[in-house]
């Protein structure tokens, strides 16, 4: 069984922490990424999400959202499932969408990667 509590690194030694998920499915952390648009040093923003069937065990499939607080114009929203492979390691895989804010209409066409 899967458990998405607890602090998970990525291949760009990024850090998210995700607290306790609760009965409903939903759970709250914190995302610390090594990678900005910007180029500088990222703080910590807050992710939101939740669990598909929350208590039944297995991998479950989630999705949650990053604010990227005080150093850029976007959000991400990430979906993914959880896995634990036959030594017990769980690993997280997902699919990322960034969107990033831009000046006008006719801009819409690159602010989603």
């Amino acid at each position: 069984q899967c458990h998405l509590s607890g602090l998970w690194r990525n291949e760009q030694d990024s850090l998210m922490e995700i607290s306790a998920v609760r009965d409903d499915g939903d759970f709250q952390g914190k995302y610390l990424t090594r990678v900005t648009l910007a180029g500088v040093c990222a703080h910590v923003s807050p992710l939101k999400g939740a669990q598909q069937q929350p208590g039944e065990g297995g991998w479950p499939t989630f999705a949650f959202t990053v604010r990227w607080d005080k150093f850029s114009n976007a959000t991400t929203a990430f979906a993914g499932q959880c896995f634990v492979d036959t030594g017990g390691k769980e690993t997280l895989t997902t699919m990322w969408l960034l969107r990033e804010a831009v000046g006008s209409l006719e801009e819409d066409w690159k602010a989603t990667r």
